[in-house]
């Protein structure tokens, strides 16, 4: 562990170097790469220089504990329980930043939503979990926009597309991607008889051009006029556009703008993060003999979590966690101690992992 943390300091002491040539400063895509790897370096580094620095401290402080008049001793003795916590605390603060980082985690995000199994009531809990989320964007500072949606008309969602945009977006909503289910009982329900439904939530990370080039040749590109529920028209121009990913057979379609241009350009964006999910997908089955995170598989036909409206609980059954509050969840305010015990448990699965490598 040590050895690592001293070639890490020493990667940063380079990086410092690189960025002070004129070579590297007259080249910005070469200067924001290093720029980049030195920032996420520095919170490992500082954090070791001062574990360093304590662990001087403590040698200096038991020789002061051992020797002199009484009254020294007893004062050397409680600085000395205070540096060794410290210590203590930085060794687990270092072992937690050596763990691999996710290139993904500061990505913008896709958020699809789509109601499955439970007929309108699934698609009302389809629209709940994105009110949700929404909120709890909202409460993040992060921003979100409706990429399309499909409402059934009485309050619920088919189906809704979204990008939140912000810092770390996908570190905290990477865990979501799975079945969610519910358990109450409708409001159109006379017997009072529990029904339970069911909506499926995928959280991709936002694909750069840099991440997926797509060919012109690939992709035929269809335009028709808009149409709203049971067909009725409500664009007068062919401003709707399906693009087809003729590769990978991908089909996606955009009429929720008037503008054509619109349309395709936001049809564009799922299509490349769809695209590159599945490249990520296609190398995750390639290391498939690798341990997996319990938390991080993100299947998405994998039940993680109910929501059981009666008994007013949330409880996630990847990590046995559940919350007595499901107003409080579902208000957005409460869905982030679930995040954190998810982050928490992912960084106890690495870690461990990490240790016995």
């Amino acid at each position: 562990m040590f050895d690592k943390l001293a070639s890490e300091e020493q990667r940063y002491e380079d990086l410092m170097r690189l960025l002070g040539t004129t070579e590297v400063q007259g080249d910005s895509s070469v200067y924001r790469k290093h720029s980049k790897a030195l920032a996420e370096l520095e919170p490992l580094v500082h954090t070791f220089r001062e574990y360093r620095a304590v662990l001087h401290d403590v040698a200096q402080t038991e020789e002061l504990a051992s020797a002199g008049d009484q009254d020294m001793r007893e004062l050397a003795r409680e600085e000395l329980k205070s540096l060794v916590a410290r210590r203590e605390a930085l060794l687990a603060d270092l072992k937690i930043l050596l763990i691999p980082k996710d290139p993904n985690d500061e990505k913008n995000v896709m958020l699809e939503i789509r109601a499955g199994t439970g007929g309108d009531e699934a698609a009302l809990f389809a629209a709940e979990l994105f009110r949700m989320y929404s909120m709890y964007a909202e409460r993040q500072g992060w921003r979100i926009e409706v990429m399309s949606s499909s409402d059934t008309g009485v309050g619920g969602l088919k189906e809704v597309i979204a990008m939140i945009e912000g810092r770390g977006v996908y570190s905290k909503l990477k865990y979501e991607s799975g079945v969610h289910r519910v358990q109450r009982v409708p409001a159109t329900e006379a017997s009072g008889r529990i029904h339970t439904s069911a909506a499926t939530v995928a959280v991709l990370p936002e694909a750069e051009d840099v991440d997926i080039q797509i060919d012109d040749k690939d992709l035929r590109i269809d335009v028709y006029r808009s149409s709203g529920p049971g067909g009725q028209s409500v664009n007068t121009t062919d401003s709707a556009v399906r693009i087809t990913h003729l590769p990978t057979g991908l089909v996606v379609i955009q009429q929720d703008e008037k503008s054509q241009h619109k349309n395709k350009a936001k049809a564009l964006k799922v299509l490349r993060t769809r695209l590159f999910e599945l490249e990520r997908e296609r190398l995750a089955n390639e290391r498939a003999g690798a341990r997996k995170s319990m938390v991080g598989s993100g299947d998405r036909s994998e039940r993680i979590r109910t929501y059981n409206f009666p008994q007013g609980r949330v409880t996630d059954h990847r990590i046995n966690l559940t919350l007595h509050k499901l107003d409080e969840v579902l208000e957005g305010p409460r869905l982030g101690d679930l995040l954190e015990a998810l982050i928490a448990e992912d960084e106890a699965e690495r870690l461990a992992g990490l240790e016995e490598a």
